[in-house]
């Protein structure tokens, strides 16, 4: 199936599925994947480890020809200097989030680069817009990683973006599959971003304990945590966050939550799944096995045109 819509030609990219920028893990092996897959693979800032995320992209450069870009998680990453750090790199798509958008956009978008935001909310998408953004990422509160306090689901916030603004939208938060990228698109969105998919997938870097703790987790598998604070996040249950959950209340008193990363190398390489946080979304119940990017990909594609294709045998009926 190809694909030709806004979302294709401004990223470059032969299919308009993305892979969301999680810190450490999407590095070279994954978003080269992902690139030579057809999609738009990512490579993240968020980990704070500049030196490396450099060397992350000169990697890239040898991985594939393919289009990928980089994301700057405002609140993550303090240089001064990180437009210049992007601009120098050479990419020419930029995701920014967890921050303000005015921060940085226009500097990019004097740069040549294409922009879009992360946003949680529609205030937050018609302030991005203000701002001069290129698109935005409609993130639902069913993702995993770091959200908005106040959360919506994807259901309800991607389609009533798209009814207030013009711009073109990617859908992030419960895609995993061709039946969920076809819904995103019946709500409006001309693209989708994948994460926890990504997580699980093969060439993610993230120890087989992680993997396997997305395959085993049903539905419910997840905890949203530090709902009265900032940041709050979604991540997998497990014993740690299950305690979290409970202690995490208005009149907690605590360190805060990003303490409780602890040694997230531990987690992430180690497979000490108690070690720290596994961010994870809810979509960690419908994934039963680990397959390669290309086949993820591939099967997405085929997915979405099968979907696409019944919904419309559904209406003639």
């Amino acid at each position: 199936m190809k694909f030709d819509n806004r979302i294709t030609r401004l990223l470059g990219v032969e299919y308009p599925i993305v892979q969301a920028p999680m810190g450490w893990i999407a590095r070279a092996k994954l978003a080269s994947a992902v690139s030579n897959a057809g999609g738009m693979g990512i490579i993240e800032t968020s980990s704070g480890a500049l030196d490396e995320v450099r060397e992350e992209i000169r990697k890239m450069r040898r991985l594939t020809a393919k289009p990928f870009g980089v994301n700057i998680a405002q609140a993550f990453v303090r240089d001064p200097d990180i437009v210049k750090f992007v601009v120098d790199q050479g990419v020419k798509f930029v995701t920014t989030s967890a921050g303000d958008p005015t921060r940085y956009c226009e500097a990019l978008k004097s740069a040549g680069l294409t922009v879009f935001h992360v946003v949680p909310t529609l205030k937050a998408a018609l302030k991005a817009i203000e701002a001069g953004v290129d698109g935005l990422v409609v993130e639902g509160a069913e993702g995993g990683g770091f959200k908005n306090p106040k959360d919506v689901s994807t259901m309800v916030l991607l389609p009533l973006v798209r009814e207030k603004t013009d711009v073109p939208l990617i859908a992030a938060g419960g895609i995993t599959c061709g039946r969920t990228m076809a819904a995103a698109f019946a709500l409006g969105a001309e693209g989708v971003q994948m994460g926890t998919r990504m997580v699980s997938a093969a060439e993610s870097p993230v120890h087989a304990n992680w993997k396997n703790a997305i395959l085993a987790a049903d539905e419910t598998g997840t905890v949203f945590l530090n709902r009265f604070g900032s940041p709050s996040l979604r991540a997998l249950r497990t014993e740690k966050t299950a305690r979290l959950e409970r202690e995490l209340t208005p009149d907690y008193k605590g360190p805060p939550v990003m303490a409780e990363f602890g040694n997230a190398k531990a987690l992430y390489f180690g497979g000490d799944m108690e070690a720290s946080i596994a961010l994870s979304g809810q979509v960690a119940g419908r994934i039963d096995s680990v397959k390669p990017v290309a086949q993820i990909i591939a099967e997405t594609v085929a997915g979405f045109a099968e979907a696409a294709a019944g919904l419309g045998r559904i209406a003639a009926a």
